[in-house]
């Protein structure tokens, strides 16, 4: 299965109807070396000036204590809101860096990164929102409590928890956002110069990932469980597959979203990759109840998904080209 280029003009305002947001990878400038100038060009912005941006932020709000904990990447050591903000700071520079390639290098709208339709349907990233919020905090979460309620914790600092509460909703939606458009938008768009394939597709970024993320110290605690379902299985390709259904990336975006906010602001796991002032926090990492409790959650975030909600995206990748491999 080829996806057909669109003909016509494909400049950086361009819409078509039912058209997918992996078929607008064939919109602007769509050589696959300009694909490698842009992982550079977000790798260089994201890493190198934040690398250099991101210490010096820190120095102006905490001086050089700040600076030097930045250095040795002990967020911990500004707090645990400081901290927060500091690691999650760094998500701007990757987002500079993913519309500078998008914008500059491949001479296409951002937007296309979501949606090739002229308007991003934030109701859907709401619908991906709860979807995922309901099942995942209420098996995941709850019922962590209800297995192991000796491990859970109150954080009695509400004032603390207060101030940090809208700090926690914008920086989580940049890290989040920025994350979805890089891996189920981007890398997406560029595994489908290479190959078309849909199996294809759906593995490349969830591969990419879980790679990503083998030095979270979940990854450490939790094992090949943890890297399977909980990174590669559960969000790297349940979240890319239903990109491809939907279309667009709006939903995964959503989705991403409800499953970090919870984290940060619900409950929390001491020692994790995610250090926040959360209303709760876990002493230990379950690992084998997480994984196992994906088992449950996936299932009932597609029916809300797809049941309860009712599709406005355009026609499915996985839908159209019905002779087309998997």
């Amino acid at each position: 299965m080829r996806i057909k280029a669109i003909t016509g003009h494909q400049g950086i305002g361009m819409e078509v109807k039912d058209v997918t947001y992996v078929e607008a990878a064939r919109w602007g400038k769509h050589r696959g070396w300009r694909y490698v100038l842009g992982l550079v060009v977000i790798f260089f912005v994201g890493l190198v000036v934040g690398g250099i941006a991101t210490p010096r932020i820190a120095f102006l709000f905490g001086g050089q204590e700040a600076l030097a904990a930045v250095n040795r990447l002990d967020y911990a050591a500004l707090g645990l809101v400081g901290g927060f903000v500091a690691f999650r700071a760094s998500f701007l520079f990757f987002l500079a860096g993913i519309l500078i390639a998008v914008t500059l290098v491949h001479r296409r709208h951002p937007r296309t990164l979501i949606t090739a339709q002229e308007r991003i349907s934030w109701r859907r990233v709401g619908q991906g929102v709860v979807a995922w919020f309901v099942p995942f905090w209420l098996i995941a979460g709850l019922g962590q409590y209800l297995f192991y309620p000796d491990t859970f914790s109150f954080n009695s600092d509400l004032a603390t928890f207060a101030l940090f509460v809208p700090l926690a909703l914008v920086f989580t939606a940049i890290q989040t956002t920025t994350e979805e458009l890089f891996f189920r938008g981007y890398i997406v768009q560029g595994a489908s110069i290479v190959w078309t394939n849909r199996v294809f597709l759906a593995i490349v970024p969830a591969t990419i990932f879980a790679l990503s993320h083998l030095l979270n110290p979940e990854a450490s605690a939790g094992g090949w469980l943890t890297v399977f379902f909980n990174y590669f299985l559960v969000p790297g390709l349940v979240w890319t597959v239903v990109s491809l259904i939907d279309g667009t990336t709006e939903l995964a975006i959503g989705v991403h979203f409800a499953n970090n906010i919870g984290g940060n602001l619900l409950v929390g796991v001491a020692g994790s990759a995610v250090n926040a002032p959360a209303l709760f926090t876990i002493s230990k990492f379950h690992a084998t109840y997480t994984a196992l409790s994906m088992l449950v959650v996936v299932p009932v975030f597609l029916a809300i998904a797809y049941g309860a909600f009712k599709q406005e995206s355009p026609q499915s990748v996985f839908q159209s080209h019905q002779k087309g491999r998997w």
